[in-house]
């Protein structure tokens, strides 16, 4: 046997220690390693990394993105292509700054402390810190990243295309700046986007409070109608109370005055369609500086917008002597005054959905703000036409998600784009004269003239992400090498959770900047629960560090499980003991492979022999491979990923580990040739382990370079060719006699099992064949028969006299049998055979149901009534033997 540098046992340390700084070495990663394996023009296959925020570290979800993007670049650049799989980070404005300043907050420090400049470096500094931590991360995944392509969200060249679209889209009328109600984060100071906002249940309440008329009139008896409100620190910014016009009951107080409670401002009652009748009382109180259905309420009627507060939620000098306070103390002083004044008509407790910030997790306000929006209209119906073009589209995997991406772009509203933060691509928008009636705007990239200030906002997170597959390969610069040669990208992998967010925009700002869609494909993932099904959170404490994971399994392990776990779009759930059988299946590969490498010749070559020499198991093996390569290929492209690792998993485990390695033995401890089974078995395993690079390229690689190397090969199995489907190494013959001679098998080992005889015990084995070509088939495999069955003596033959003292299996075309005389009991093998009975007339009665199905036999392929019929013939000769059997066993 030759000696291999092979532990007994899988140490994941050991395998993966020092392999990937290799490989970045040796520059494995870039583009111009493909050459290596195609040479000429390959086909180029591009994937932009979806850039992770600076905000902290990796968690499962980055770790199950990454791995199946490092899977699909892995096997593409071993299928030839020119490969490039571009790596970034996201600034991740809001949320960064968030994180530092609440880092400053801790040191009783605030941002306006420091100033812009001084606070903006302060950000620089959290990112590096965490881009490296980042890219550290990425290293023990093993991800074959182009480093020497790496962009950042708000780097030079970035900034650059970011400035060109805002500036192109203003000049388009498609950007443009207006006073609007918008989602206000009070804590960060900044605007929100819709989806950026999150929606929770909040304990809160109806607060039915008198706006008594202002001229005597009565309603109901009363001098005062009935407001209800769920906020009552918005009443200073109240300006009118609507009706719906087609209402009976209010139609003759249309027109009528009430005062604000509190205020004592005189404002009118006025019929707008907004209002629902039959929601409450049918009147609400219409605050346009504080809710986004008031503003358009107000803009139809030409009301006054009156603002009650701050940038941080405070009341300001619009509220009276409530100015300062924070807006739910203010909501308390003013309900207790109100009580005091005897307005308060009741206070109801009620549940209601509220709107909180993704980021910092405080309410957030609807706050009268001028703002930066991107109109939308024009560019979803560009994009929602373009997917209309088979040519041209995007495909999402599963299909299913296109449906939910077209309905949310037919209702897009305008993005608000503009933040008032201080961490991002500031906006290229300069004043003169702001905030006076001659104040002029100018977009550009400088100032056209002195005594032009620039905007202070920066634009939102997402709006630079968006350009991220063509801002990264070098644009606006079309003739850039890169992005004249990779864009579009093949394809993204992504999280469900971030379709509107992220997808929908690259795809508007690709079609728009580039006329073409940014990717072709769009594969989308689900989330990373717990194993009872829970999203994974810091409040739950449920989360899991993909580095401890790493630490105790190996990255292999992990990536193994992250890409068999589960089908596309669902989600996976994560438990230690998924990991203990992916740690397992690679233990198992291990110990195959070494067993496999020590019986190799150091001249071995990986290649398939002279098919004169090859065994069955032989002709078998390699036809199961072949299979094998098809099936996961066509899966992987299909982006199947989960059944492409079912079907490594019983390839490697059952056929090549449990069945061939072991018929293997027969000859590797004979005095014959060895080459045809050595170059086979060494053929058999080269041929996996470059199945299994893409998904654990750590333990392949390792066991790959222990094998014989043929002289001036590459020491890299990521450089070599993937396995592709052989049409002359199709053998369904040899399938066909292998898998008799596994029936076999099976049934003996059965009987010993059932009548608890183990391998050492001697029995004798009569097989009485009806299919006359397994006779031939059994005797020329008697040694692998011998081998696996340990018989005393072995019967094969048509005509064999069976003694009543048996046990029985039946396989198609042969009965098993081996006399247990002294060791059987009869009446258990009856039981036993009559539920065997039992199962097979059970098949009889469901295939005969099927073929008698008229409309079965006529709309099914021909082929497949053919396999029906076949099967049904199969189970009624299996039924016809047990019950010759059992008859023979009663007789007994």
């Amino acid at each position: 046997m030759r000696e291999v540098n092979m532990s007994t046992k899988y140490d994941p340390t050991a395998v993966e220690a020092g392999r990937y700084q290799d490989w970045l070495d040796n520059k494995l990663f870039a583009p111009e390693a493909n050459k290596a394996i195609q040479g000429n023009e390959p086909e180029p296959y591009s994937v932009v990394i979806p850039p992770p925020n600076v905000t902290g570290k990796l968690h499962l979800g980055h770790a199950w993105d990454t791995t199946l993007q490092d899977m699909l670049i892995r096997q593409k650049r071993m299928q030839g292509f020119d490969t490039l799989w571009l790596p970034g980070m996201d600034h991740a404005g809001i949320a960064t700054q968030a994180k530092v300043e609440q880092r400053l907050r801790a040191e009783g420090i605030s941002r306006y402390d420091l100033g812009r400049e001084k606070f903006v470096e302060q950000v620089w500094d959290w990112k590096n810190e965490y881009a490296s931590t980042i890219k550290k991360q990425w290293g023990k995944m093993g991800l074959a990243l182009d480093y020497s392509r790496e962009r950042f969200t708000l780097d030079k060249g970035l900034n650059e295309a970011v400035n060109k679209v805002f500036i192109d889209l203003y000049n388009k009328g498609l950007i443009y700046r207006g006073e609007y109600i918008i989602n206000w984060d009070p804590q960060a100071r900044t605007a929100l986007s819709d989806i950026e906002v999150i929606y929770q249940d909040d304990e809160g309440a109806f607060y039915h409070v008198k706006y008594p008329f202002t001229d005597g009139t009565t309603l109901d008896g009363k001098d005062y109608i009935e407001i209800a409100t769920t906020r009552p620190e918005t009443i200073f910014g109240d300006v009118a109370v609507a009706v719906n016009p087609t209402d009976e009951r209010y139609k003759d107080i249309i027109g009528k005055t009430v005062k604000v409670p509190l205020v004592g401002r005189e404002i009118p009652i006025i019929a707008d369609e907004y209002v629902e009748k039959d929601f409450g009382t049918g009147m609400v109180k219409i605050t346009p500086a504080h809710d986004s259905n008031d503003f358009q309420v107000g803009n139809r009627h030409n009301l006054e917008r009156i603002n009650t507060m701050t940038e941080d939620a405070h009341m300001n000098e619009n509220a009276g002597k409530y100015e300062g306070l924070d807006r739910f103390e203010a909501r308390k002083a003013m309900v207790a005054d109100i009580e005091a004044a005897g307005e308060m008509l009741k206070v109801v407790p009620y549940v209601h959905s509220v709107g909180h910030s993704e980021r910092t997790g405080v309410a957030i306000e609807s706050r009268l703000s001028t703002q930066w929006f991107v109109k939308m209209e024009p560019l979803a119906k560009q994009i929602l036409a373009m997917q209309q073009n088979e040519d041209e589209k995007v495909n999402f995997v599963p299909g299913r998600f296109e449906d939910t991406f077209t309905r949310w772009m037919e209702n897009i509203r305008d993005w608000v784009i503009s933040r008032q933060l201080w961490w991002g691509h500031q906006i290229p928008a300069w004043y003169k004269n702001k905030g006076t009636d001659q104040e002029e705007i100018y977009v550009g990239e400088e100032a056209p003239g002195e005594d032009w200030v620039r905007d202070e906002d920066v634009l939102d997170t997402w709006f630079s992400s968006a350009l991220w597959p063509f801002s990264t390969m070098g644009w606006p610069n079309n003739l850039d090498e890169d992005f004249a040669r990779y864009y579009p990208t093949n394809t993204l992998v992504t999280g469900y959770d971030i379709i509107f967010f992220w997808v929908a925009r690259m795809m508007f700002q690709g079609k728009e900047f580039t006329g073409e869609r940014p990717f072709k494909n769009v594969l989308i993932h689900g989330l990373i629960r717990d194993g009872e099904g829970c999203k994974m959170s810091k409040s739950l404490g449920n989360g899991v560090d993909p580095m401890d994971v790493i630490e105790k399994y190996g990255a292999d392990a992990l990536r193994w499980f992250l890409a068999t776990g589960s089908t596309p779009g669902q989600d996976v759930r994560f438990t230690y003991e998924k990991m203990d059988a992916a740690w397992n299946f690679i233990n198992k590969i291990w110990n195959a492979s070494r067993y496999v490498i020590m019986n190799l010749e150091e001249d071995t070559v990986a290649r398939i022999p002279d098919k004169a020499k090859l065994s069955l198991a032989d002709k078998w093996i390699l036809d199961r491979l072949n299979k094998t390569v098809k099936e996961v290929t066509d899966n992987f492209d299909k982006f199947e990923f989960g059944e492409a690792g079912r079907d490594l998993y019983n390839f490697i485990w059952s056929d090549f580990a449990d069945w061939y390695i072991e018929m293997t033995k027969e000859s590797l401890n004979g005095d014959g040739d060895k080459t045809a089974v050595q170059e086979t078995l060494a053929y058999v395993l080269d041929q996996t382990l470059r199945l299994l690079q893409p998904i654990m390229p750590f333990m392949a690689e390792a066991i790959w370079q222990e094998m014989p190397q043929q002289a001036g090969k590459d020491a890299h199995l990521g450089i070599q060719a993937y396995p592709v489907y052989k049409k002359e190494l199709e053998n369904e013959e040899a399938a066909a006699s292998f898998k008799s001679l596994q029936d076999l098998i099976v049934a003996v080992r059965t009987i010993r099992a059932e009548a608890k005889a183990p391998m050492s015990k001697e029995i004798d084995v009569m097989i009485k064949v009806k299919d006359a070509n397994l006779v031939a088939i059994f005797n020329d495999n008697a040694d692998y028969i011998q081998r696996f069955v340990k018989p005393k003596s072995l019967t094969i033959a048509e005509d064999v006299e069976v003694p009543d003292l048996a046990m029985s299996q039946v396989i198609t075309g042969a009965e098993v049998y081996v006399p247990l005389a002294g060791l059987i009991d009869i009446a258990a093998e009856i039981e036993r055979l009559e539920g065997e009975l039992a199962k097979f007339e059970k098949e009889v009665k469901r295939g005969q149901g099927k073929l008698s199905n008229e409309k079965f036999v006529s709309s099914a392929p021909e082929a497949v009534v053919a396999k029906e019929k076949g099967k049904l013939a199969d189970w009624q000769e299996k039924a016809e033997s047990t019950k010759k059997r059992l008859a023979d066993l009663k007789r007994a």
